[in-house]
């Protein structure tokens, strides 16, 4: 049964290649799945398989809040599998002064793709939340059922309610037509290709980057906010492989929470003093306190996705430690800074 006023289901053609659609390929987390689909060996767990082709769709192809648009390409490449991570992003400062756009824009993003990808008859679907949905008064750790027990932080409740919106329309689609639309909930990403503008990266970009300038300059390196709060941090590649996993392991329409431990959380200050030692930067350090901290913590259970992984037979997965992640990363913006790249 199709949507009044759209198009109806075209079936895919059964000779069809085994098309993987990536939305917001060129992002964070779009470049680090290329990455390791590009590196992984056929044979491993998170390897291109055969008959496979993965498509990284970008924001200069398409714009996804245009459901024609949408249409468009999403008929173009016929995409059996789609994981969809484009959004409209930004850190703490950004989000508190653009309530309305992150929602507005996240909204329609997430109607397209999803609505598209029904009509299409999309095998399956796994989207990208945060843990921004989580409500702001909840007993700790975060666990995937208590995603809807509150309002989200008042600093970000633009973004969090059209990211929480997601779970809600995946139930939607499933519990009246079967799609298999699920989603996964990431920590705290970083890592090489993220966004280092300092009006809208977040934490750990904007200080690898203001670190930079403050050596570059001879100034003091700036740190907004006391340094106390504590976050999970996941390393991008790291996250890739675990989008693979669920879209071939993960068979349930609630989300589930990809993460580090929770005994593995990192306070900022800790953030700073490793990026300082990455940067070789030997210049004076200042907290500004008039600044907001944001949530001084948040910590999520990773206990159903190493019980899920254990059951379906895949090997322990060995998280890439934080300063390795963390020099990898300051390696690439340095060498992106370097050769002109626009960050």
């Amino acid at each position: 049964m199709s949507t009044i006023g759209s198009p109806p289901p075209t079936p895919v053609s059964a000779t069809q290649s085994n098309v993987i659609l990536v939305t917001g390929g060129s992002g964070l987390v779009g470049s680090a799945l290329r990455y390791v689909v590009e590196h992984e060996t056929a044979d491993s767990t998170y390897g291109k398989r055969k008959g496979e082709e993965w498509i990284f769709l970008s924001s200069s192809e398409c714009d996804l809040r245009d459901i024609q648009q949408t249409r468009k390409v999403f008929n173009k490449y016929r995409p059996k599998e789609v994981i969809h991570l484009a959004a409209r992003v930004g850190g703490l400062f950004a989000n508190m002064s653009s309530q309305q756009t992150f929602l507005r824009d996240n909204l329609l993003m997430n109607d397209s793709v999803l609505q598209v990808s029904h009509e299409i008859r999309v095998k399956k679907v796994v989207s990208c939340l945060s843990t921004c949905v989580f409500p702001d008064q909840v007993t700790y750790p975060l666990t995937e059922e208590k995603i809807h027990l509150g309002q989200p932080h008042s600093s970000n409740f633009g973004y969090s309610h059209a990211k929480r919106l997601i779970d809600i329309q995946n139930h939607a689609y499933h519990d009246q037509f079967g799609d298999q639309f699920t989603s996964v909930i990431p920590t705290n990403v970083f890592g090489p290709g993220d966004n280092y503008n300092l009006q809208s990266a977040h934490v750990i970009p904007g200080l690898i980057h203001k670190c930079y300038l403050a050596k570059k300059n001879q100034t003091p390196f700036v740190v907004f906010g006391s340094g106390k709060p504590l976050r999970q941090f996941i390393y991008s590649r790291d996250l890739a492989k675990l989008f693979i996993w669920v879209l071939r392991e993960y068979k349930e329409i609630d989300p589930i929470i990809l993460s580090v431990a929770e005994e593995d959380e990192v306070p900022i200050k800790e953030v700073a003093n490793a990026i300082i030692e990455a940067m070789n930067f030997r210049g004076p350090v200042e907290y500004d306190t008039s600044k907001a901290d944001g949530q001084y913590r948040k910590p999520a259970s990773n206990s159903k996705l190493t019980k899920l992984m254990k059951e379906s037979g895949t090997k322990h997965f060995e998280f890439t430690p934080f300063k390795t992640a963390l020099e990898e990363s300051v390696e690439w913006f340095l060498e992106s800074y370097d050769n002109g790249a626009r960050i």
